[in-house]
C-alpha cells in the first residue's frame, strides 16, 4: 500500500507483551506516521477523512523461521524476486532460509548476494550449512559462516549422524548462535508416507513409524542437556507423542511446528489432496489437536511456513516419486486466523506469537513491531473472502499451493514492505 489515508476506527496490536486496542493509524506512502491522537491530528493537517476499518488490524509483519529456495537467482520455479513478493503479500517480513540450495550454504562465499536487497524490505536470514552440501559427513566451517552473516547453523530435515552433531557441539565454533535440527530418522520412516494409524492402514498409505520422529527426538533432548550452553533449535514437530515428550523437559530446546500440521491430517484429506506431501509425514487428529495445544501453551514457540517450491512437473509425478513440500506464504494467516481464532480458541495476541514473536525468539533476532516512521506493518481484514488462485498477485511462482479454487475468509490487505 503506497496510499495516504487514516484508519480510524481499526485494531492496533503494537507488539510483545501488548494487547489489542481500538484505535486509528495514519499510514503515508506506506509508512506508518502516527498513532491515535496523533495521527487524528495529522490527517487533519493533510485534509484526510477517516477510514473506518473496525474489524481490521493493523500488526506487526510475521517471520518465518525455515523455508527453502534452491535456485535464488536464476530459479524456474521461485527466485528472491518471487519469494519477497509472495512474503509480502502474506505480510511475512522475514523468511530465514535453509541451506538447502543448487549451491549448498556451507561456505562463507555461497552467502554473499542473499543478506539484504536495498530495493526490498523482506529480511531473508540465511542459515548456514552445518556439515558440507548437508551429507553428514564433515563439518561445515561454523565460525567462518557466522562471521559472515549467517544467523544460526541447520543442515535439512533429516538427523545429522550423532558423531558429527556431538563432535559440532563440543568444538562450540557456533557458541550461542541457534542450530537447527530435525527430529526424523530417513532410515526408520523408509517408505512411510502418513504416520501410522488406524486410517492409514484404512486408506492403503504406506505407514510411518511413530519412532521416525520420537527416536531422534529423544536423542535431541539428550544432547542439549550434554550440551546446555548451546541453543539448540527442533524443526517441525509433528506427533502428540513429540510433544508430550517436550512437555517433559525442563530446560527445553525451542521447537516449530509447519502450519501444515496444525490445519491437516490423515483424516481430512481427499485420496487426490497435494497436501499429503509433506515431511513430516501427516498424523491423525489427536496429533493435530496437540500440536494445537502445545502451540497455545508455549511448548511449541513457532509456526514456520517451511515453503518448498515445486514446479508443474513435479506436481505431475505420484506422490511416493513426488519431492515433498509445499508453497504459498498468503495462505498462512488466513487459515490459522480460521481454524485458531474464529473456530478455536486463541486470542489475537497468542496466534501472532505463534506467527511472529515466537519465530523471532526461535531465530534469536529481535520481535518485529510497531514504529512511528516503519513499512514494517501489515493490515489483515479476517473477514474478507477470496479464492486461491495460481495468478494470484501473492501467489508464489511454485505449483505446488493447496487449496487451489477454494474460497477462504481472511486476508492481509497491505502490507508497508517494499517487495
Amino acid at each position: 500500500m503506497h496510499d495516504t489515508l487514516l484508519l480510524d476506527p481499526v485494531r492496533v496490536l503494537r507488539g510483545p507483551g501488548t494487547s489489542l486496542q481500538q484505535g486509528a493509524v495514519l499510514i503515508e506512502a506506506g509508512v506508518l506516521s502516527g498513532f491515535d491522537d496523533d495521527a487524528r491530528q495529522r490527517a487533519t493537517v493533510l485534509g484526510l477523512r477517516p477510514t473506518a476499518a473496525a474489524e481490521q488490524i493493523v500488526a506487526p509483519c510475521l517471520v518465518d523461521p525455515h523455508s527453502v529456495l534452491t535456485s535464488p537467482v536464476s530459479g524456474p520455479v521461485e527466485t528472491l524476486t518471487s519469494l519477497r513478493r509472495c512474503a509480502a503479500g502474506g505480510g511475512y517480513g522475514q523468511v530465514a532460509l535453509l541451506p538447502r540450495a543448487a549451491s549448498w550454504r556451507d561456505r562463507p562465499e555461497r552467502l554473499f548476494g542473499l543478506h539484504s536487497n536495498d530495493s526490498s524490505d523482506v529480511l531473508l536470514p540465511l542459515w548456514g550449512g552445518f556439515s558440507l552440501e548437508g551429507r553428514g559427513d564433515e563439518l561445515a566451517p561454523h565460525a567462518d559462516l557466522l562471521e559472515h552473516g549467517a544467523i544460526g547453523l541447520a543442515d535439512d530435515d533429516q538427523m545429522i549422524p550423532m558423531a558429527l552433531l556431538e563432535r559440532g557441539l563440543t568444538l562450540g565454533e557456533m557458541g550461542s548462535c541457534p542450530v537447527l535440527l530435525a527430529a526424523r530418522d530417513p532410515l526408520l520412516q523408509g517408505d512411510g508416507l502418513v504416520r501410522e494409524g488406524v486410517e492409514t492402514l484404512r486408506a492403503g498409505w504406506p505407514p510411518d513409524p511413530l519412532a521416525s520422529e520420537l527416536q531422534p527426538l529423544h536423542q535431541l533432548l539428550l544432547l542439549q542437556q550434554r550440551h546446555p550452553d548451546r541453543q539448540l533449535r527442533l524443526m517441525n514437530l509433528s506427533t502428540r507423542e513429540a510433544v508430550a515428550a517436550l512437555g517433559q523437559v525442563e530446560a527445553r530446546p525451542l521447537s516449530s511446528v509447519c502450519w501444515w500440521h496444525l490445519l491437516a491430517h490423515r483424516g481430512s484429506l481427499g485420496a487426490g489432496d497435494r497436501g499429503w506431501g509433506v515431511r513430516p509425514s501427516l498424523g491423525g487428529a489427536a496429533d493435530c489437536g496437540s500440536l494445537r495445544s502445545a502451540l497455545r501453551s508455549g511448548v511449541i514457540q513457532a509456526v514456520a511456513v517451511h515453503a518448498i517450491p515445486l514446479d508443474e512437473e513435479d506436481m505431475l509425478l505420484p506422490l511416493d516419486q513426488r519431492p515433498p513440500g509445499l508453497s504459498g506464504h498468503h495462505l498462512v494467516l488466513p487459515a490459522l486466523w480460521s481454524a485458531l481464532v474464529r473456530e478455536g480458541d486463541f486470542s489475537v495476541e497468542e496466534l501472532w506469537q505463534a506467527l511472529s514473536f515466537g519465530p523471532s525468539a526461535f531465530l534469536d533476532q529481535p520481535a518485529e513491531s510497531l514504529s512511528v516512521g516503519s513499512r514494517r506493518w501489515l493490515l489483515f481484514d479476517p473477514d474478507h473472502h477470496w479464492t486461491v488462485e495460481r495468478d494470484d498477485p501473492a501467489a508464489p511462482g511454485a505449483a505446488n499451493l493447496p487449496w487451489l479454487g477454494t474460497s477462504l475468509q481472511g486476508r492481509v490487505l497491505a502490507c508497508g514492505l517494499s517487495r
